[in-house]
């Protein structure tokens, strides 16, 4: 045992656990940026890999394209999580971001629709699915990765700086196109300088490679490789056995579900709720949305450490029971603060492409008769920013222990298949389809807040399952599958 010990103990102590999580948590917001800056630039690559003549069509097929990234997640899930797991953590996540990275920059070389045709878009969906396989297996990676090297009883704390990195890819995205667009004219920039932020990527990418490459591997994987323990069948046994599936199916209705539709809600519902049902000005909503974000995010890691103390089920719990009791008065204080009493939408389907189109209505204080609303001017910002400060704290109070909780109701020689799959389906599905579904919603009803129906119910359904039925990872020993514990100092 002493010989274990040495091992798993020296690997850890020859590196600072800070390193573990910059190597770790750099590479994963690096994906992020390159997810989320296809859709930042919906407006200008629509029209450029899509047929000229008809917009509506061009921004629905563009945004089709863009879902495929979400959908094809579970799958990057199950192939990369079974490479994880058999291979290693290190090497899983080296082959996404690589691949990510090329992808992305591939983007920025692409011949647009007036060049090359039908052949445009088709390449450009291909590139779309190698970026969401991609994405789907970085997560699992970076979470286990660094699990597995830091002390039980902090797991919930260093784990909740990887949970940081998909709002910093969507700050530095929304920044690399901002500064591309001061640098020059906006006629250049929709001529050929929406590609430097694409090709940016190859940078980041290569920097990010760096750091990884000259970190070890997991110390828990070392060690049980090299006793002969990992699992020559991830797959098979992570969800052909029955008391491991019923955990897999238990993580993703009693956690990862719920937790897909706050996040969503919080940072992506919100800002469309703010732009389009409030007709809040476009650069007004992303500052308020931004605000926000930035408010909120030293609370990751503090809900990560308070799920250190007393526990990570109840946190998540009660964020998906606030959402459900509090979502509806928020956003009717929202639709107060914006000050143009919008009381409905009214929906217009286009003949030709099937598209709808809302407009949010007013009542004429004259005639009594609904209105299209006019711009909220003067919608009270800093209350705007501190109503949606409420619900991505809620993201933080569900996000940021969820991590620990993946990596400890799993076995390591299945870890990173096991818990890939339900945090992308709950992450990538129920909370990816989650615009899409409010739209519709809101279009059907005419209810403006009719969108928050479907994520109040998923998260209704997550907190009774989880509330029966998960288990308190709290204080679950994983270094005890290797016999041993590692000695990182706090500080380090």
């Amino acid at each position: 045992m002493a010989s274990r010990t040495n091992v798993v103990t020296g690997g850890v102590a020859e590196y600072s656990i800070w390193r573990v999580i910059l190597a770790s948590s750099v590479g994963t917001m690096i994906e992020w940026y390159d997810f989320y800056i296809f859709g930042s630039l919906t407006a200008v690559l629509a029209l450029k890999f899509y047929p000229p003549g008809n917009d509506t069509f061009a921004y629905i097929a563009y945004l089709a394209t863009f879902a495929v990234g979400f959908l094809v997640r579970p799958f990057g899930a199950l192939f990369f999580g079974r490479i994880g797991d058999i291979v290693g953590r290190k090497y899983a996540f080296l082959v996404t971001l690589s691949i990510m990275g090329g992808a992305t920059a591939l983007i920025g070389l692409l011949p647009t629709y007036k060049t090359a045709g039908w052949l445009a878009p088709v390449i450009l969906i291909i590139i779309r699915v190698l970026q969401g396989l991609a994405l789907g297996g970085e997560y699992g990676g970076a979470a286990v990765y660094v699990a597995e090297h830091v002390p039980d009883h902090k797991r919930g704390f260093y784990t909740s700086f990887i949970q940081i990195t998909a709002t910093l890819g969507l700050f530095v995205s929304l920044i690399v196109i901002l500064l591309t667009q001061q640098s020059m004219t906006k006629e250049a920039f929709q001529d050929w300088g929406w590609r430097i932020p694409f090709l940016i990527s190859i940078i980041l990418v290569t920097i990010s490679l760096y750091i990884r490459l000259k970190m070890k591997e997991s110390p828990i994987f070392t060690q049980i490789k090299s006793a002969g323990m990992t699992s020559a069948q991830p797959l098979k046994d992570a969800f052909g056995k029955w008391e491991n599936l019923k955990r897999v199916l238990i993580s993703l209705f009693g956690a990862t579900a719920g937790q897909g539709v706050v996040w969503y809600t919080g940072q992506f519902y919100a800002l469309f709720y703010l732009q389009t049902i409030l007709k809040v000005p476009a650069k007004t909503a992303n500052i308020i949305i931004a605000i926000a974000l930035l408010i909120a995010m030293p609370f990751f890691t503090l809900f990560g450490a308070l799920s250190d103390r007393i526990g990570r089920k109840w946190l998540m719990m009660a964020a998906c029971l606030l959402a459900v009791l509090t979502y509806i008065p928020i956003y009717k204080s929202m639709q107060g603060a914006a000050g143009n009493n919008v009381v409905g939408v009214s929906s217009a389907k286009n003949k030709v492409t099937g598209a709808t189109s809302l407009t949010a209505m007013t009542v004429d204080p004259v005639t009594g008769n609904r209105v299209p609303a006019k711009d909220a001017t003067n919608a009270n910002v800093p209350m705007l920013v501190f109503l949606v400060f409420l619900q991505v704290l809620y993201v933080c109070m569900i996000y940021g222990p969820i991590a620990a909780y993946l990596v400890e109701a799993f076995p390591a020689r299945i870890r990173y298949t096991s818990l890939s799959l339900p945090y992308h389906i709950g992450n990538g599905v129920f909370g990816g389809l989650l615009p899409l579904i409010g739209l519709w919603s809101c279009a059907a009803t005419g209810n403006i807040y009719a969108g928050l129906y479907y994520p109040m119910i998923v998260a209704s359904i997550t907190f009774v399952i989880g509330s029966l039925l998960l288990r308190e990872t709290h204080g679950t020993k994983i270094w005890s599958e290797v016999g041993t514990t590692p000695q990182v100092a706090s500080g380090d």
